[in-house]
């Protein structure tokens, strides 16, 4: 039974479980070095150092990952088109365990900054190429569905485990190896997320097909050139929404939690690993078995209205049990979007799939840029409490508006093309 799900998905249960490792990777290293940026900016700056700089810096230079997923990403997925994934997702799992290696030893705040330049670069090469790869092979569309989100899974469980992960390592280390904390704590966590990274590209090398995969270059043929062009774009604009109010969401929630609320790190940690569970639960459901591919359309919309809803709830939640519903009803929608629409470009995309993947990454990384920047820059403004959130809930529902016609336009291509045969 399993040998014939993979036959028929085109996707091999071995390529899988490395494509999902190598997105894990890059995840959990994102995710252990955001818990360790305010301690080492906070040596390396001075002893007795104020918040302010800190906080500007730990800002900062995590914008600049960011910025930099969004530079590259088009540019990894369009390569691996013309060259085949595993090349480039060998290339992004190495250079990105050097840049975590180097990241161990560095002592002066630019050459942090080169280095979260240059970790994002090598990052971007990993997630799009990973979920193109997955569109290249996938000979189903339940089969690429399914796969698509435990791509995505394997992306929110790297970031959820990320910084337990670090701080689980740096106790190991000072206990077995009677490592000095906190410097172990700085530096064996990003040595092991090199190894990791290591590892997984070994696997990559043996395991990830590098040829042309199956070709999807006459999959949207069929409709008018005018009613499917502009699909793409559309989804890629509701993707930078979505990014941009989870960038507002996850800023805020923290500064909310402890300015205004006056929240306790641990309530606060419990917000964020509800947010994560959440998401990673509701993507479980979306594409399970039991669920259509094509039926997702219809989902769009009604998410993005709860985003909205949700968005502009935050700062009128009163107490710590209110903000833990509104955080699942946003966790929830932005679960929703995120693989669904991943799959959909992919499904529009043709025989282009890392080109259109690598800039639906570009588009993600650009609304969380925007929307965390915003997040912090907007939290405090007299005239309008709440602000970030407020502003950000009607940008989601203008995207709701932009999304009421996908579904019928969605379903147009596949209504009109022919059946195409199985590939063995």
């Amino acid at each position: 039974m399993k040998a014939n799900a993979e036959r028929t998905s085109g996707v091999s249960a071995s390529t899988m479980a490395a494509l999902m490792l190598a997105v894990f990777t890059v995840s959990v290293g994102y995710g252990i070095v955001l818990p360790l940026l305010p301690y080492l900016i906070e040596r390396l700056l001075a002893a007795r150092v104020e918040a302010a700089p800190v906080s500007r810096h730990t800002g900062l230079l995590t914008a600049v990952y960011t910025l930099s997923l969004f530079l590259f990403a088009p540019m990894w997925g369009r390569l691996s088109d013309r060259r085949g994934p595993r090349g480039v997702l060998l290339v992004g799992l190495l250079g990105f365990g050097v840049t975590m290696l180097i990241f161990s030893f560095v002592e002066s705040l630019a050459a942090i900054y080169a280095e979260r330049f240059l970790s994002g670069m090598f990052a971007a090469a990993v997630t799009p190429v990973a979920a193109g790869a997955i569109g290249k092979f996938a000979t189903t569309e339940q089969g690429r569905a399914r796969r698509l989100s435990f791509v995505s899974m394997a992306g929110i469980a790297g970031f959820l485990l990320g910084p337990m992960v670090g701080v689980f390592i740096a106790r190991f280390a000072a206990d077995f190896f009677m490592l000095a904390m906190p410097a172990g704590s700085v530096a064996i966590p990003l040595v092991a997320t090199a190894l990791l990274a290591f590892l997984v590209a070994f696997a990559v090398a043996f395991v990830v097909p590098s040829g042309e995969g199956h070709d999807r270059s006459k999959e949207t043929t069929g409709a008018s050139v005018d009613e499917t062009a502009w699909l793409v774009p559309k989804l890629l604009i509701l993707t930078f929404i979505a990014s941009a109010g989870v960038g507002v969401f996850e800023v805020g929630l923290a500064l909310r939690g402890k300015q205004e609320l006056a929240l306790t790190p641990y309530q606060i940690a419990t917000m964020f690993t509800e947010c994560s569970l959440v998401m990673f639960v509701v993507q479980a459901i979306v594409f399970s078995p039991w669920v259509k591919p094509g039926s997702t359309r219809w989902l769009i919309a009604p998410a993005l209205a709860v985003l909205a809803v949700g968005l502009f709830l935050v700062p009128r939640a009163s107490d710590f049990t209110l903000m833990l519903v509104v955080i699942g009803a946003v966790a929830a929608s932005a679960g929703v979007l995120s693989p669904i629409l991943t799959y959909w470009i992919s499904s529009k995309a043709g025989s282009a799939q890392g080109w259109q993947l690598g800039k639906q990454t570009a588009a993600a990384s650009l609304g969380v840029t925007v929307g965390s920047a915003a997040g912090g820059l907007l939290f405090n403004v007299a005239f309008l409490p709440g602000a970030s959130f407020v502003l950000t809930a009607g940008i989601t529902a203008l995207g709701f508006l932009l999304s009421l016609g996908l579904p019928q336009l969605l379903a147009l291509p596949n209504s009109r093309s022919r059946p195409r045969p199985v590939s063995a």
